[in-house]
């Protein structure tokens, strides 16, 4: 998964990160490294979040715009 990429993207920190979501750090950290999947709901948070694809998000493609 793209997150730790696209979070380093936009210069934001894992807190900062999960706050905006309403998460933990812990939770992110998780995420980043592969330790634990995300659930469909939480896909979709960080998608939006990025205003990227899921599919773009999951490494699926190379083109990070959503289509409408």
């Amino acid at each position: 998964m793209r997150l730790k990429l696209l979070r380093k993207q936009k210069n934001i920190s894992q807190l900062k990160l999960a706050m905006d979501l309403g998460m933990n750090q812990n939770s992110i950290s998780r995420y980043e490294n592969g330790e634990r999947e995300a659930d469909y709901a939480t896909l979709i948070r960080f998608a939006d979040y990025f205003n990227v694809s899921i599919d773009y998000l999951l490494e699926r493609t190379d083109n990070p715009i959503m289509n409408q």
